[in-house]
């Protein structure tokens, strides 16, 4: 006997559920949908940790709506109940997904975070933004590298590896946070690893799963694979590299800096979590509706980091941001609040740590009235707020202030 049953979602619910994922209550709606398609799963094994060899589950995100895409399985060994459990799944993960889609919030300034439909824009003379790839005994990934025109022969420049966010692409993160530009400007190489939709099904990183926040393991050893590639083969200053992201990326990037030390001499988190905030997709609804246990700072050593999110981000709890602040190591360190106003746009705070040689090695920037969006990006990519203080020329600011002994 198949062990679940569902029935068509009606109207009514899909209007009930779309009012909560739009209220950011998204508990409720996804209780909603899974009444609605009366969605009963087999009775729980009487031990309370899992089976060996259970699927592995995969949290899909939408970066803006924050709507949950129920969870798709992949078994190791696909039984019948693992199957029946799937099938009703995938349609609930399609459902929501369909969900998201039809939710689009606009921007501070009225102006929409899905990305346009343009073509790409013109590289400068001399400079190119190669597609490249790297596989390890985790997987492969895609990534496009970006090489400025301003990068002079026999140079060593520093590298910054950029992590997208949900349902974006490198391109389009190249676009919105104008990364490129500063390369430009700075000299720099800048990477993008692009992540599966074989992964994910909406593109995000896996940040939650205790298998994708290890060092040597996932997802983690596939960035890092990227790092280390791009190093050897554009001659890259091993002191001098960063990784930042956003959102999922963003939780991804404090996850690289507390795995690989050795590799990241700054961190840069826009609008993401700390490192272990999750570790399943219960704990990662939980961290991401009002933050979450989290481990501290590893061995006592402080990660330079750098974080941006907005106070009336409803994606992603603001204090998730004070998370990795102090899981990076603010504790013994000394603070000084700035406040400012960008012309035209949010009022910001900064909070700057610092050591007691006066080094700033962790900064704070909380933008009042923002959303879930990066803060100064271009309407050029998805998810950008312009109307906020230049998040992308901070973090560059921050990171070359910073290198590795």
């Amino acid at each position: 006997m198949n062990p679940l049953s569902t029935k068509p979602l009606s109207t009514a619910a899909m209007t009930e559920a779309t009012r909560l994922t739009r209220e950011g209550r998204l508990a409720e709606a996804t209780a909603l949908i899974q009444r609605a398609l009366q969605v009963t799963p087999a009775p729980p094994p009487p031990e309370a940790m899992p089976a060996a060899g259970p699927a592995r589950r995969v949290v899909d995100i939408d970066p803006v709506t924050g709507a949950p895409v129920a969870p798709r399985a992949v078994p190791e060994e696909a039984g019948g109940t693992a199957r029946a459990e799937d099938s009703v799944k995938e349609r609930l993960r399609g459902l929501l997904g369909r969900l998201g889609e039809k939710i689009v919030r606009p921007a501070p300034g009225g102006r929409s975070r899905r990305a346009p439909r343009r073509a790409p824009e013109p590289l400068p003379e001399g400079a190119r933004f190669e597609p490249e790839a790297y596989a390890n005994e985790a997987g492969s990934r895609s990534y496009k590298l970006y090489i400025p025109a301003s990068l002079t022969a026999g140079a060593t420049p520093p590298l910054v590896v950029m992590l997208h966010g949900c349902t974006q692409s490198p391109d389009d993160f190249a676009a919105g946070t104008r990364m490129n530009a500063l390369a430009e400007e700075h000299g720099l190489l800048v990477a993008y690893p692009a992540q599966s939709q074989s992964a994910n099904a909406q593109r995000c990183w896996n940040w939650f799963n205790p298998a994708d926040q290890q060092r040597d393991a996932g997802e983690p050893s596939l960035i890092a694979g990227i790092t280390q590639q791009v190093i050897r083969a554009h001659r890259a200053d091993p002191r001098r590299v960063y990784v930042a992201g956003l959102s999922a990326g963003g939780a991804k990037a404090a996850i690289m800096g507390m795995a690989y030390p050795e590799i990241y001499a700054a961190v840069g988190v826009h609008s993401g979590l700390a490192c272990g905030a999750a570790r399943d997709m219960p704990s990662a609804f939980a961290a991401m509706r009002q933050g979450g246990p989290f481990p501290g700072s590893r061995g006592g050593r402080v990660v330079p980091t750098i974080v941006f999110h907005a106070d009336h981000d409803t994606t992603v709890h603001p204090v998730n941001g004070d998370h990795v602040i102090a899981q990076s190591g603010a504790r013994s360190l000394k603070t000084e609040v700035q406040r400012g106003q960008q012309p035209g746009g949010h009022a910001w705070s900064r909070t700057l740590h610092t050591d007691g040689e006066g080094r700033v090695l962790l900064e704070q920037w909380l933008v009042h009235g923002g959303g879930h969006a990066w803060s100064g990006g271009s309407a050029s990519g998805s998810y950008t707020d312009p109307r906020g203080p230049d998040a992308s020329r901070a973090m560059l600011r921050f990171f070359l202030e910073h290198q590795r002994a």
